[in-house]
């Protein structure tokens, strides 16, 4: 993953790439936090922008399971 995904680009995603994208990042800050407690981790601010991407991805799945934002088709 990139310095952070954009709102945009995962409102383009399907819900199963959305889902893929949850796993990346979840194994993503479990290495980073890994790295952190070995004192292995360079960019500390990565930690910061993965939470982010995670809490982005979580909220576009609230507004689809609500209706707030529709599907597009993928």
């Amino acid at each position: 993953m990139s310095a952070g995904i954009k709102a945009s680009e995962l409102r383009e995603l399907g819900n199963e790439e959305l889902l893929g994208k949850l796993r990346e990042a979840k194994e993503e800050l479990f290495n980073l936090r890994f790295q952190a407690a070995t004192g292995q981790l360079e960019n500390h601010g990565r930690l910061k922008a993965v939470r982010k991407d995670i809490a982005r991805i979580y909220t576009l799945m609230r507004e689809r399971e609500l209706g707030i934002e529709t599907v597009e088709s993928a």
